[in-house]
């Protein structure tokens, strides 16, 4: 999604509106925890300044993260609202530190400033809804097992001597010869 500087000239007086879809493909590798993300709706209005543009935008769309406890697909429904500025002044080049877009070049390119905005709301952990009913199996040298029935097991076997001791017991086993 870009916009040429010229361009926003014819919409000065009224504004830019935006409403397009957007493929954001590009966060699938920048994050390994999404596994799809469908096309992106962005709407908005841009106001157009002398030398700064400013967006106000909305972002609607769906991301496929992995449930944390079973590893399953989990749909995500991302909602964003954000203002972004734009500035092509010879101020903004300078100041780096600003959270105004520096925009250096005669196009203004929205891709990565809406990948950072879906980016930043991915959560650290997403359950499926079902998660806690589901039974999970243990696999090759892993098993997986609840609080309680660790602790059953635990009580149920007999007590194990300690390997670092077995000699000893063996020791006292031997009769006096």
């Amino acid at each position: 999604m870009k916009i040429a500087i010229q361009q926003l000239q014819k919409h000065r007086r009224d504004g830019l509106p935006i409403d397009q879809m957007v493929h954001l493909e590009a966060v699938k590798s920048r994050n390994s925890d999404i596994r799809e993300i469908s096309p992106v709706h962005v709407t908005g209005h841009c106001t157009i300044g002398s030398q700064q543009l400013t967006c106000q935008l909305h972002l609607e769309g769906m991301l496929t993260l992995p449930c944390a406890r079973t590893w399953e697909d989990v749909e995500f429904p991302i909602n964003i609202d954000s203002v972004e500025i734009f500035d092509w002044s010879e101020k903004a080049q300078e100041d780096k530190l600003s959270d105004i877009h520096a925009v250096e070049t005669e196009v203004i390119d929205l891709q990565p400033i809406l990948e950072e905005l879906v980016l930043l709301q991915i959560p650290i952990q997403v359950f499926k809804e079902d998660a806690d009913q589901s039974v999970i199996k243990g696999g090759n040298d892993w098993s997986y097992s609840t609080d309680e029935e660790y602790e059953a097991e635990k009580e149920a076997a007999p007590p194990k001597p300690d390997p670092r001791l077995a000699d000893l017991a063996k020791y006292f086993d031997q009769s006096d010869e």
